[in-house]
């Protein structure tokens, strides 16, 4: 993988979220900043305000692309070639940093190499963006530095996301925007905390501080400070855990702070497999959709009702502070989480407080090592922090990739795993409301909330809803290969022809009964943001 990649597996921002609003030239791909993130959103409009130039490419014109200065509308799936012809028009034009690419890079003559399959003819005719506007925007980004990617969900969430963040990483090194401020490669994590629980090895593959399991020596290390033997093999990841309840592989599971039988693509093989678990246990805030399902629903408080830290997604380390006394027989998770485990008289547990969980965790994972709850008290700490001294991380990649020389990747364009046909003339996305969050277990539990958004819409192109004779607020069925759902439309140039849009927000309309369950085949990520779908009328 590109140096970018490996050398945090976690998806973690290179940058800091202040720097955003310094930078000359903003990329955002895949990302519907001002829903999902808006803090990070005022950080891009208060650059523009300041002179940056604001690229957005999105199958969908989103709020964003009211600031934009070039706005890419691209083919949902088609990011590898968008990206990988901006680089081959950077290239040729000779805007490409020849001395950070020989200082601090390897593999670029195979990279060029695989450059040859993305002529701008080529790759407009794949993304059906018009070839001066590639043109154009890959100059703006080579050329106004420091200019920074940001990206989410809209670029991970594909059978070839892998390959997609890849592109990035090459790019940013490509016009050595990175190991400077307001430049780099920068996911937007999707959910509060999701950064804290990869950091601490919420991963099937790695311990906390993404060590990896099949690593003797990091073995060894945790099976000295936790007093048992260790597996080497990589366990499995979300998605796998459901097929394999489903083939009577995996018999019990233990689902912490998620919902998947909302928020998972193809979602009834989700109800499926926990319908064939002989024993499932659900700890969260709410009877939630999946907890329905579970034989033992542990009550988890909410974050007012404990102490803690959050790692947000700029690699921040920030402490929470208990507010109020937890509510009913609530528990805070990792008091669940240590009663459990001494009730099965396991040793290590024995924690009387947050505190003495930190002290561990600064023990056994280096990128954490110096960050301690005094040291959090006033402001947060961001990782990498390896000593007690140490000011914490602002930036990555500074003097050089943790690999050493940041690798570029061969890349090539392979298409959706589902793509429109005659029976399935439309493409769906999904994305989310600024208004709710996720599943809605929270959120949809706000009386404002609801009167700003109360329902699904299916957000449709005007001349798609006219070519089937659908009207505005009308209800529909969208049907795919995995079943059908009904919502009403929202008509709307939002879309463009040939896309229509959902959120996930609904148990409703459970959009997620009908999305794609086909899988990057790295990170095993499945392919939410693309699908082929059939909307109909109801007679």
């Amino acid at each position: 993988m590109a140096g970018l990649v490996t050398s945090f597996g976690s998806g973690a921002m290179t940058n800091s979220v202040n720097e955003i609003g310094e930078a000359k030239c903003i990329f955002s791909i895949g990302s519907n900043t001002t829903a999902s993130h808006p803090i990070i959103g005022l950080e891009v409009k208060k650059a523009v305000r300041n002179g940056a130039k604001l690229i957005v490419a999105n199958p969908r014109r989103i709020d964003l692309c009211r600031f934009a200065d070039i706005y890419i509308q691209q083919e949902p799936g088609t990011d590898v070639a968008l990206l990988m012809g901006m680089m081959r028009v950077i290239v040729d034009e000779g805007l490409h940093d020849v001395s950070f690419i020989e200082e601090r890079c390897e593999n670029f003559e195979a990279f060029l190499k695989s450059l040859e399959n993305f002529d701008i003819d080529t790759v407009s005719r794949i993304t059906g963006v018009p070839a001066e506007k590639i043109i154009e925007a890959a100059r703006v980004y080579a050329a106004d530095k420091p200019s920074t990617i940001l990206y989410a969900m809209g670029i991970t969430q594909h059978t070839h996301g892998t390959d997609n963040v890849m592109a990035t990483a090459n790019l940013a090194m490509l016009t050595g925007n990175v190991g400077r401020p307001s430049t780099g490669v920068n996911p937007l994590r999707g959910q509060n905390n999701v950064q804290g629980a990869c950091d601490m090895g919420a991963l099937p593959n790695v311990y906390p501080g993404y060590q990896r399991v099949d690593d003797v020596e990091i073995q060894k290390r945790f099976e000295e400070a936790w007093g048992y033997p260790l597996s080497d093999s990589p366990g499995l990841t979300l998605t796998e855990m459901f097929d394999a309840a489903c083939e009577g592989k995996v018999k019990a599971m233990y689902i912490i702070g998620e919902n998947p039988v909302l928020s998972d693509p193809n979602s009834k093989h989700v109800s499926e497999a926990l319908d064939k678990l002989e024993f499932l246990v659900v700890q969260d805030l709410f009877l939630t959709e999946t907890a329905q399902y579970a034989d033992v629903v542990l009550p988890a408080t909410t974050f007012a009702e404990k102490d803690g830290t959050l790692t947000n997604t700029e690699r921040r380390v920030q402490r929470i502070r208990k507010a109020i006394e937890p509510i009913g027989d609530s528990r805070p998770d990792w008091r669940i989480v240590c009663e459990i485990a001494k009730r099965m008289k396991a040793k290590g547990f024995a924690f009387e407080n947050v505190v003495e969980i930190m002290e561990e965790i600064a023990s056994l994972t280096p990128i954490y090592g110096g960050i301690s709850y005094d040291r959090i008290e006033e402001l947060g700490l961001q990782w990498p922090c390896p000593t007690p001294d140490h000011p914490g991380t602002k930036f990555l990649h500074a003097e050089q990739f943790s690999r050493g020389r940041g690798q570029f990747m061969s890349l090539e364009y392979k298409p959706a795993a589902e793509l429109p046909d005659d029976e399935y003339p439309l493409l769906l996305t999904t994305e989310r409301s600024l208004y709710h969050y996720h599943t809605g277990s929270i959120t949809r539990k706000v009386e404002g909330l609801n009167t700003l958004r109360t329902n699904e819409w299916v957000e449709m192109n005007p001349k798609d809803a006219s070519a089937l004779g659908i009207t505005d607020a009308e209800t529909v069925k969208v049907i795919s290969r995995r079943g059908e759902i009904t919502s009403r439309v929202k008509v709307t140039d939002t879309s463009p022809p040939g896309v229509i849009s959902m959120t996930f927000h609904f148990a409703e309309s459970p959009t997620n009964v009908i999305t794609s369950p086909a899988l990057d085949p790295v990170a095993k990520i499945p392919e939410a943001k693309v699908c082929a779908v059939r909307v109909e009328k109801i007679v």
